[in-house]
């Protein structure tokens, strides 16, 4: 029908999902960004009445992420009940609501005290976070129950490459706007959200709901052809019907073996240890903590403060400095899309570890040295740490940015994932306030020692990636799946299965042979067997990488062999 999604199918399909998702992701961005060019703002401080209260300034800029973790708890408990769209249509609509209190809560007739300005602020906040949260947790599931194997990585790190460029427009749009006097100059910056909320209500209505989810709730006609669609072909394709079988068989499987997540917590793991539920939470959890840990948030809101205070710079010069290092964060943060496959999700999380904590490393020795009373070059010292600020950000980019958000979407299977992905978004979010609540204060009390904690946390996670972590590129969710039902053991370093980048070859000839065994069904699913082949041209090397392999060849008389 050509009717459906406008008459796109296939690649084009993917497409306008990943349109939607990723600027759900780039209002995420510029909203994390954004307050770190207001709170630095004469006339929004002294309309608050907050000049001069650092404590105060901490916990409104805080505040959001709070209300980020109870918008990513909703989506805990509504997200699979109402399906991966209605629950982004439902975030974004908090967010409008958000957004409009934050932008008007300082009308004349409101103006009666500072007090009031501030909770009207707060408010205004902890809504739009709320709608932030639940859509956060939900874009990533969607892209990755709606993408092919060999795209999904990459869509997941193009998503929150686009994080970056609103985070980075957020930066140039609040440094453009400080050389405008009065109010305007932050509430401009912050209306500009709305132009990436008219985008979602433009595009995720028409959009394919997540053929994972439908066939959990038992809507396999319809997941069916959406799995067509997005493959751009028939539901006889032999690979549509591949597809759809082993995603039913885990549907079931899950659904036998499930254990609620109270009980999980509680050290119960179902029959047989089922499919490992908590471990995959927790790992999902564990990359989002990783996330924060890393000290990104210490200057992603404050690095203005960071280089007004640790630096010594200009307000107007550390706002400029934030601005270019955020194109340069866009910029070298384009090497995670051709390489998040191929280098894997393990090995990109513990290169970009090894090199933030070199960074923090060498911030610590710089500031320690610059704040030394009797030291002559002080000055210059403090400077030279601005390059590894930039350099920090490099390395961030490339594997910490996307990763942590790709994973809780893949390790959990999928009676888990929406659960799984919320409680990795909720970790991502509490652990946010708490480095955003207290970096202000530690970067007053603790001067060049609050450098330390970063450099300690970034090179711990080298380890901790390499002893626990199961690799998920080039696998399909439901290689995931099969991984965790036959394999148990905590410490997966030794295991090629879970380490290793590629596909593992067992998986792709599982595949193969069901793909067979679909196509001796009638003659045209024997042809459209052949055409999937025929346009799907990836050369062997990639193979392994993408998940796809070359199926079997259709001989004369109808029967298949190996190519």
């Amino acid at each position: 029908m050509k009717s459906r999604y406008f008459g796109f199918r296939g690649g084009w399909l993917t497409f306008w999902v990943t349109v939607a998702c990723a600027t759900d992701m780039t209002l995420f961005g510029y909203d994390q960004g954004v307050f770190g060019g207001v709170i630095v703002t004469d006339d929004f401080l002294n309309t608050l009445g907050i000049a001069g209260n650092a404590s105060l300034q901490g916990s409104i800029t805080a505040i959001y992420d709070i209300g980020c973790f109870f918008g990513a708890i909703a989506a805990f408990v509504v997200g699979d009940k109402l399906g991966r769209k209605k629950t982004v249509l439902l975030g974004t609509t908090i967010m409008s609501v958000g957004a409009i209190l934050q932008i008007t809560t300082y009308s004349v007739a409101q103006m009666v005290n500072s007090i009031t300005n501030a909770f009207g602020e707060i408010v205004g906040r902890i809504i739009a976070g709320i709608g932030n949260g639940i859509n956060t947790a939900t874009a990533p599931p969607w892209q990755a129950e709606t993408s092919k194997a060999s795209w999904r990585g990459k869509l997941i790190v193009i998503e929150l490459i686009l994080n970056i460029a609103g985070f980075s427009l957020s930066n140039w749009v609040t440094f453009g706007f400080s050389f405008v006097p009065g109010p305007i100059a932050w509430r401009v910056p912050l209306a500009c959200q709305f132009l990436f909320i008219a985008v979602l209500y433009g595009t995720v209505p028409w959009l394919p709901e997540s053929p994972r989810w439908l066939v959990a709730k038992g809507r396999d006609k319809e997941a069916e052809q959406i799995l067509a669609d997005i493959e751009g072909t028939e539901v006889e394709d032999p690979y549509v019907q591949t597809e759809l079988s082993e995603i039913k068989w885990a549907s079931d499987y899950e659904k036998t073996h499930h254990v609620r997540i109270r009980d999980l917590v509680r050290g119960k793991q179902g029959s047989e240890g089922g499919s490992c539920a908590l471990r995959r939470l927790l790992l999902g959890m564990a990359a989002q903590a990783m996330q924060q840990l890393s000290g990104i948030n210490v200057t992603s809101y404050y690095l203005p403060t960071v280089l007004i205070v640790s630096v010594g710079l200009s307000n107007r010069m550390a706002r400029l400095l934030a601005a270019c290092n955020s194109v340069s964060y866009l910029l070298f943060s384009l090497i995670g899309i051709p390489n998040v496959e191929r280098w894997g999700r393990r090995k990109m999380l513990m290169y970009a570890a090894a090199g933030q904590g070199f960074c923090y490393l060498i911030i610590t020795v710089l500031i320690r040295y610059s704040e030394k009373s009797n030291f002559a070059g002080g000055k210059e010292v403090a400077s030279a740490s601005v390059a590894f600020f930039f350099l920090y950000y490099v390395f961030f980019g490339i594997g910490f940015q996307g990763v942590p958000w790709l994973y809780p979407a893949e390790i959990n299977g999928l009676a888990l994932r929406s659960k799984g992905t919320a409680l990795g978004t909720a970790t991502n979010w509490i652990f946010n306030f708490m480095v955003v609540e207290i970096t202000q204060i530690g970067i007053q009390s603790l001067q060049w020692k609050f450098y330390i904690i970063w450099t300690v946390l970034n090179l711990s996670f080298v380890p901790f990636v390499y002893l626990f972590f199961v690799e998920t590129a080039g696998r399909t969710l439901e290689d995931i799946d099969n991984y965790f039902r036959d394999h148990h053991e905590i410490l997966v370093f030794r295991d090629k299965l879970a380490t290793s980048s590629k596909r593992p070859q067992e998986y792709i000839e599982k595949e193969n042979h069901e793909i067979r065994r679909q196509s001796s069904v009638n003659p045209r699913a024997m042809s459209l067997a052949a055409n999937h082949r025929r346009f799907s041209t990836i050369s062997a090397e990639d193979a392994g990488t993408t998940g796809y392999a070359p199926g079997p060849e259709m001989k004369v008389d109808g029967s298949y062999k190996e190519m």
